[in-house]
């Protein structure tokens, strides 16, 4: 009932004597459900967008629930206009309502990279690897990480590659924070195109090391081996228990 509740708010039309003029949002239907939010695809003024709604969470008290909303909406909005303004490609922000946790993104047609790189060559496939390599390494110069940096959320289109759902994005200078973002790209490949994904990483480190600089990729790559360590120790002790 109180995501109808929402979306009922979220219908928003300009009314010019008595009649519709024109809708200014418009829910279409539901196309995914996270763990923090309902994704619905929909129009803006004519455009067609994602609309994106951080649900409530009744283990929360209300007042805390809401100020996490709010901050987590402004927050997301605020890094995909950044991401914008140093050159990466990433969805327009058309709206943004963080009492109510609404963000509303442009749509951006094309193809997602993981289903993408299964189909080019080596050559075509390493270029794009490089590319989302230069923007994970435009993020970290200026203190972003982008908190879910796969295949799965990054789209080829006839105008390039975009970087999409910086829902769990952050502030973040922090070496483990950039480590994480690398090495979850690096497990997006190597979960979906295992038999080149050791040359779409060096690929995507080449990228990321023309914008982030020599020293500094090597720290971020040592890092991601640090953390693979740790994940094969934890498997491990497991497997023994």
């Amino acid at each position: 009932m109180e995501s109808l509740k929402y979306l009922l708010e979220l219908n928003m039309v300009v009314i010019e004597n008595g009649k519709i003029k024109q809708e200014v949002l418009r829910v279409d239907k539901e196309i995914a459900r996270g763990a923090e939010a309902y994704i619905y695809k929909g129009s803006f003024l004519g455009i067609p967008c994602i609309i994106k709604l951080r649900t409530q969470k009744s283990y929360r008290h209300p007042v805390l629930d809401s100020k996490i909303i709010r901050d987590r909406t402004i927050r997301e909005a605020k890094i995909i206009i950044s991401a914008r303004r140093i050159g990466i490609k990433a969805p327009a922000v058309l709206f943004v309502d963080p009492d109510l946790g609404v963000l509303v993104l442009e749509y951006i047609k094309g193809r997602l990279l993981k289903d993408l790189l299964k189909n080019l060559d080596d050559e075509e496939a390493c270029k794009i690897a490089s590319t989302a390599g230069s923007y994970a390494a435009l993020l970290h110069t200026n203190g972003i990480v982008h908190g879910d940096l796969t295949t799965s959320n990054m789209i080829y289109t006839d105008h390039g590659l975009f970087l999409v759902d910086f829902g769990l994005s952050d502030y973040s200078n922090d070496l483990e924070d950039l480590g994480v973002d690398v090495h979850l790209f690096l497990r997006s490949l190597e979960s979906t195109l295992w038999r080149r994904a050791s040359m779409l990483y060096e690929c995507f480190l080449k990228g990321y090391q023309e914008i982030i600089g020599k020293d500094q990729a090597f720290k971020v790559k040592e890092k991601v081996r640090e953390i693979r360590l740790r994940g094969r120790y934890i498997a491990e002790r497991r497997m023994r228990s």
